[in-house]
């Protein structure tokens, strides 16, 4: 089984966007409205676009489209059911120490761990308490995780919402 789009190197996961560069307006003075340095990126398998314009340099607007880009897809993109069923990804359990996950809001593990948790609690028809303990974490520690980036909460309480259960801040 391939691994989820959002924990892919970044040359594998380079090699599956088509970019555009353009202008990009707002604040920033001439040069930002002249040079193309904002980037507009598509993960073609997915389909999912992801933007970033507003540095004046193209490379740092391509480090903010990569990150943007693995969390869209860690939110955005769920892999079959059947993957959800194994033991958790090595990536996984070396974050996970006695039921806790030990990771700061910027690490670039940050998305691959939400896809992980995603894909598994959409295989768990979003009941958290069994996705978190297929994962080896309690309860409060996956709300947590998913707590670091919002879209990734507001899609579980949407799904919770939807199935008439109790949502979470």
């Amino acid at each position: 089984m391939s691994p989820h789009p959002a924990a892919l190197d970044d040359d594998t996961l380079l090699a599956q966007v088509r970019e555009v560069r353009r202008k990009a307006g707002g604040p920033g003075g001439q040069r930002r409205n002249k040079v193309a340095t904002g980037v507009h990126w598509e993960h073609t398998p997915t389909g999912i676009t992801v933007d970033a314009s507003e540095r004046r340099s193209t490379q740092d607007n391509r480090k903010r489209a990569l990150s943007r880009l693995r969390l869209a897809l860690a939110v955005q993109h769920r892999e079959p059911a059947d993957a959800a069923w194994s033991a958790p990804s090595e990536r996984f359990t070396q974050r996970t120490a006695g039921a806790r996950l030990t990771l700061a809001a910027t690490h670039r593990d940050v998305a691959p761990l939400i896809a992980e948790a995603l894909d598994r609690l959409a295989a768990r028809a979003f009941d958290v308490e069994l996705a978190a303990t297929d994962l080896g974490l309690s309860t409060s520690r996956l709300i947590k995780l998913l707590k670091l980036h919002p879209p990734a909460l507001v899609l579980l309480n949407r799904e919770l919402t939807l199935a008439g259960r109790n949502t979470y801040r």
